[in-house]
């Protein structure tokens, strides 16, 4: 198979759907010779903020010189951002190597086994091992959970350490009703000795956290009580254990980007004594420089896409606008996939200037007519787009699912 090909054959597993559990990506591993085994990682768990942190990471390690993988999910422009190396996507010629060499596999998987076909993500989730454990060898790789954790396709190695970003309720199908709920089920990454690092700020989501971390004797980190951040002017100061970073600038907006960015200091820090290229220079350096496509980002001087999906990114996305663009009259286009809370996550957004909606070109799409009637709509983006009328005053947002924000990115860049 060529590029196109491999790629095709990917995206053709959609069909099967998600399926949590691992037994279908140990397998397919152990018939590869388990190069999980040979990945030194970092799993990083949680609802919103996984990404950012991973981008923070894997900026700060590589600009120390380290080779640095990175699994993340979904794209934003192209498919093989999912997996890249320094911040450089995998190439074609090494993806259909490897698309060639597991496709057998893949292929007799529901033929000896009891278990049913692989989907996309369990196979994206294989090619990733394969790349990182054995084609083309990292110094550490920064691997983002696909859904929770428990039975999430990425939980088959043993980590350096675990990071949770947050909890919020989103994926409950699958995960949870619950804040709690949803905590242990990303808890369920939690090896032996492994340290977790995270941020809440619910005290049932600390408490599922800390039992789990006893329980295997795994040391923990909580934002706010063993490590914090202090605001301080346009930057802040981190602080550990009476050592303090100074003066950190951040290039991305947003209170949530400096928990964030917190996170993967402390992370960094554990880290250190295996890596000790990655120094404070090292880190302030990189941690002002690291940009992250589709979230709170310019793609035009007046207009913003950010991928604010479910209500908790939806909230910090109107602190953000309440706080860093008050003087702006704010108009918004926003658009999600079905199954989300857009009630309440449109409820959030109606105090600014204007609030529309439309659908885009996606299978899960929420079509039309299914948004509450009292907004208005637009038949296409492209028409909202072209109706803007920039000037100093306005601030533009399109928002919402982040294969939205792909689609609306790859027509403007």
């Amino acid at each position: 198979m060529n590029y196109q090909e491999s790629l095709d054959w990917i995206h053709s597993k959609l069909k099967f759907g998600i399926k949590p559990g691992v037994s279908r990506v140990e397998w397919l591993l152990n018939e590869l010779g388990n190069p999980q085994d040979r990945v030194k990682g970092i799993h990083i768990v949680g609802t919103n903020g996984k990404g950012s942190t991973v981008n923070y990471l894997q900026n700060t390690f590589t600009a120390a010189g380290y080779e640095v993988g990175t699994f993340i999910s979904p794209f934003i422009m192209d498919f093989r951002e999912r997996i890249s190396i320094n911040g450089q996507m995998i190439s074609k010629e090494d993806l259909t190597l490897m698309v060639n060499r597991i496709k057998p596999i893949v292929e007799r998987l529901p033929l000896e086994t009891p278990w049913e076909a692989a989907t996309e993500f369990e196979i994206i989730t294989v090619l990733m091992f394969l790349y990182f454990g054995e084609v083309h060898p990292v110094d550490i790789a920064f691997i983002e959970a696909g859904m929770g954790g428990l039975h999430d396709s990425t939980n088959v190695f043993t980590p350096l350490a675990v990071i949770c970003t947050s909890i919020g309720l989103d994926h409950q199908a699958y995960l949870g009703e619950t804040h709690a709920a949803i905590a242990q089920n990303k808890a369920g990454v939690l090896k032996a000795g492994v340290p977790l690092i995270y941020a809440t700020d619910r005290e049932d989501v600390a408490d599922v956290f800390e039992k789990r971390a006893q329980e295997l004797a795994c040391p923990s980190y909580r934002l706010g009580r063993d490590f914090s951040y202090r605001d301080q002017g346009a930057g802040f100061d981190f602080f550990y254990q009476g050592e303090c970073i100074e003066g950190i600038d951040l290039a991305m907006p947003g209170q949530h980007q400096r928990a964030n960015a917190s996170l993967a200091l402390m992370t960094t820090l554990l880290l250190k004594g295996r890596f000790p290229r990655v120094t404070t220079d090292v880190i302030l350096s990189a941690l002002s420089t690291s940009r992250w496509l589709g979230r709170t980002e310019f793609v035009r001087p007046h207009l913003m896409i950010d991928g604010a999906h479910n209500n908790e990114s939806v909230q910090v996305l109107v602190d953000l606008l309440q706080t860093d663009y008050a003087d702006k009259d704010i108009h918004i286009l926003f658009a999600a996939i079905e199954g989300k809370p857009v009630t309440t996550m449109l409820e959030m957004l109606d105090q600014f200037a204007s609030l529309t909606v439309t659908s885009f070109d996606f299978p899960k799409a929420l079509q039309l007519e299914a948004y509450p009637s009292q907004y208005a709509k637009v038949f296409t983006w492209q028409e909202w787009l072209e109706n803007m009328k920039p000037d100093e005053k306005k601030l533009y947002l399109v928002t919402g699912s982040l294969y939205f924000i792909s689609e609306i990115r790859q027509s403007l860049v």
